[in-house]
């Protein structure tokens, strides 16, 4: 499994290590550019996310149209592009459509679609849990490396080897990625990927994904804002940010994998995201509300570990929701969602930072991230426990499959590769010889 994951995780830890390394940095060297105000430059921060809800669901479709490499490399290569314009620009609309581009490189739904095609149901939560490790791991050497890289070497820097990442990660595609098994699918209905949106369980990640990375943009617009400009109380040194965030993405690498094991194993991510949620809320306000650097320190650390717990969970939720031949809409969809938020969420804090008070600003986010907890308290609900009956092809009656009908089955499909069937039932509702007893020549 983790040969399967290695190279697809490899991919997005690069091309997320291009996005990261500008984030703890952008909002406060953007502001020197010509043309800036503080609502251009948390458009600037949050640029990407437009672009990347734009076309997130087009990129998922494609790939499930098409295929999972052509889909990626296409993605790649327009991210590469938009690095590029980024790292000569000298105004803040130039930079701005730089930031625009490489958001249209839309692949995060792609890869996660293409882990959950190589990775059994079983294992898919590990899967998810190397992929977000890798994503984690891009947080914290570009927390600790971008301020060092930007203090020295300039902004356009950064981008110049965000360019490099894409360009190596389009080779590790090409060179080490395995090719999926080839799917068939017989239904009796067609489905439609509005249905995406009907399903109680995949409405309810989508929105959670949505709030998780609209808060990760609002905070990457303020923490270097509150903690560089004088008038917010901290004063500290542009070049001195990594001794905030290094130790807050060390702690947030260490919370994300009990809560993806716990959460997985027990079937509790319910749980997981309601505790990761309290942590939201009281980061935000403490960032609003406290004028001691310690304090504020650990409030970024509760930021992180929020973050990072909830990280591999959202995406193996969704993929386990989602039926086969949809998880890549589906996953485009939920990553649609929570890039027009990522969008949001630096807007906002940009327009607040203009308009408004550091303690405003703290007790508003903190405000809603209770909203956000009531809801998920009253709408989310575990899922069912599910395994999968795998049959060689050549014993299956196929008439009798296309015949089988029941509430407690959530999908079957044929792997033409593997030549076998595989039908993803409710172990507490079917036994597995009864199932069996239904198909079999």
């Amino acid at each position: 499994m983790f040969k399967k994951v290695l190279p697809l995780s490899t991919i997005l830890f690069l091309r997320f290590l291009g996005l990261f390394l500008v984030l703890p940095v952008l909002s406060v060297y953007a502001l020197d550019l010509e043309g800036a105000t503080p609502f251009l430059v948390g458009i600037v921060v949050g640029g990407y996310a437009l672009t990347q809800a734009v076309f997130q669901i087009p990129f998922g479709s494609m790939s499930d149209k098409i295929g999972r490499k052509p889909t990626i490399l296409l993605g790649l290569l327009i991210f590469l592009v938009g690095s590029l314009v980024a790292a000569y620009s000298t105004d803040i609309y130039t930079l701005m459509i730089g930031r625009f581009l490489q958001g249209a490189g839309a692949i995060g739904s792609v890869v996660t679609a293409m882990i959950a095609d190589l990775v059994e149901e079983k294992t898919r939560g590990h899967a998810m849990a190397i992929m977000g490790g890798f994503i984690a791991m891009s947080f914290a050497v570009a927390m600790a490396l971008g301020p060092v890289i930007a203090s020295h070497y300039g902004i356009s820097t950064i981008f110049i080897i965000t360019a490099i990442l894409a360009f190596v990660a389009i080779i590790v595609l090409f060179t080490k990625v395995p090719t999926p098994p080839k799917i068939k699918h017989i239904y009796h209905n067609k489905t439609k990927t509005s249905d995406i949106l009907k399903d109680p369980n995949l409405l309810s990640m989508i929105i959670i994904n949505a709030m998780q990375k609209g808060l990760m943009t609002a905070a990457f617009v303020i923490i270097p804002v509150f903690l560089t400009q004088p008038e917010y109380g901290f004063n500290w040194a542009k070049s001195d940010l990594w001794m905030v965030y290094a130790p807050a993405m060390v702690a947030g690498l260490v919370a994300m994998g009990p809560a993806a094991v716990f959460g997985e194993k027990r079937n509790i991510p319910k749980q997981i995201f309601m505790l990761s949620i309290v942590l939201f809320t009281a980061s935000f306000l403490m960032m609003g509300l406290t004028h001691s650097s310690a304090l504020f320190v650990t409030a970024v650390i509760f930021f992180f570990v929020a973050f990072n717990m909830m990280e591999p969970l959202v995406q193996s939720m969704i993929s386990k929701f989602a039926k086969v031949h949809q998880k890549g809409a589906a996953l485009g969809i939920a990553n649609s969602a929570a890039y027009f938020f990522t969008f949001i969420g630096g807007t906002f804090a940009g327009l607040y930072l203009d308009i408004s008070s550091r303690e405003t600003l703290g007790l508003t986010i903190g405000g809603i991230s209770l909203l956000w907890l009531v809801w998920t308290a009253l709408k989310m609900k575990n899922p069912l426990r599910y395994s999968h009956l795998v049959i060689p092809e050549d014993e299956v009656d196929m008439e009798k499959l296309k015949a089988l009908e029941s509430e407690h089955i959530a999908e079957w499909f044929i792997n033409e590769t593997e030549k076998v069937v595989v039908i993803k039932y409710a172990t507490e509702k079917l036994e597995e010889d009864a199932l069996k007893a239904q198909i079999l020549k």
